[in-house]
């Protein structure tokens, strides 16, 4: 028997595809488990956004939750992949009456489903559901940091590839997204690398990061991605590179915090013919998950303990790509092999 739901983008034989509702705060979205089992729970955080439709969130959910067991693989973590979406237009009540009520949606599955903050999440709302459900991660530790020290061990296994060097000194960056991430990233970037051009679409954000950023250049809308720069970093949402911007990407090496950055598969084959090393956004951004595991598995915050672990990035970076020369193929295919393969290992 076939359902629809077997036919949608992303879907992938996930374990479990939860609707979550509360009608009384507006509360509507999705959480897809792709993988995991008896033993270890599935880690993905919590997405709050302005979904056109139910159908453009579950899809999200999927293609997303399996983003993070593939990421949770070539980290090596034992826990699967998972996502929550949340259709952030139905709100109708406080914010708090809205994210307890989520909370306690999360304490159905049991322990099955640990999340922490996503884009529409930040850490004052975790540390608020944390107050109704212990399967909120986050609590501890700021994902936001490990993961921008995740992304800088991969840009230093790229650099050493491309350019003969792990230093980012006068390097030239675009970063596409100030967010919590982007700016994270441009925070440790500044006063090392060379030109840094940077784009979000929240003009307010912009003005605020251009205060405490002064030599950074903002670019227009449709510009950043466009720039003939040493690294471009999409540090914003899905997507960002897809059929109407592939001929246009100039850039020398694209690794970035984004989540799901490729339309589909088959780019990571053009990017390749074009020399253009790309890494997949669930080996670089991987950090947060780690620091987060970390969080779960151990129960306290060691902050050397969780370095060593987002470091193993740039080994695992550094792998792909001899892999992707020795097999004539791209990094993201690579990976995603070396990520299935771990994956049937535990399941």
């Amino acid at each position: 028997m076939t359902f629809g739901l077997n036919k949608l983008s992303g879907f992938d034989n996930h374990k479990l595809i939860s609707f979550v509702n509360d009608d009384n705060v507006g509360l509507y979205g999705f959480i897809a488990i792709h993988r995991g089992n008896n033993e270890f729970p599935a880690f993905g955080a919590t997405r709050l956004w302005n979904y056109r439709s139910t159908n453009d969130a579950l899809i999200d959910a999927l293609r997303l939750s399996k983003t993070m067991s593939y990421k949770a693989a070539l980290a090596g973590l034992k826990c699967g992949g998972a996502k929550a979406t949340l259709i952030s237009e139905g709100v109708s009540v406080s914010r708090n009456k809205f994210l307890k009520s989520y909370a306690e949606k999360v304490n159905y599955l049991s322990g099955r489903f640990i999340t922490g903050a996503d884009v529409g999440i930040d850490r004052g709302d975790v540390l608020y559901m944390r107050r109704f459900s212990k399967y909120i991660v986050g609590v501890k530790v700021d994902p936001v940091r490990f993961t921008v020290l995740g992304l800088l061990s991969a840009i230093k296994a790229c650099s050493k590839e491309v350019f003969g060097s792990v230093s980012i000194n006068e390097k030239s960056f675009a970063l596409q997204g100030v967010g919590k991430v982007g700016s994270e990233l441009l925070r440790n970037i500044y006063g090392k690398a060379g030109k840094i051009y940077v784009y979000d679409i929240d003009s307010d954000r912009l003005k605020t990061v251009l205060r405490e950023f002064p030599r950074i250049k903002v670019v227009k809308s449709g510009e950043i991605d466009q720039l003939k720069v040493d690294f471009f970093a999409p540090c914003a949402l899905s997507n960002c590179i897809n059929s109407k911007n592939i001929k246009k990407l100039h850039a020398a090496v694209i690794v970035g915090g984004a989540n799901c950055q490729l339309e589909t598969d088959e780019l990571s084959v053009k990017l390749q013919k074009k020399s253009i090393l790309y890494i997949p956004d669930y080996v670089a951004n991987a950090g947060g998950l780690v620091s987060v595991y970390d969080e779960y598995e151990n129960g306290n915050l060691r902050i050397k303990r969780i370095e060593k672990r987002v470091k193993r990035i740039k080994n695992t970076v550094s792998k792909l790509i001899k892999l992707s020369k020795k097999n004539k193929t791209s990094p993201f295919i690579e990976a995603n092999l070396l990520a299935e393969s771990i994956i049937k290992k535990y399941e």
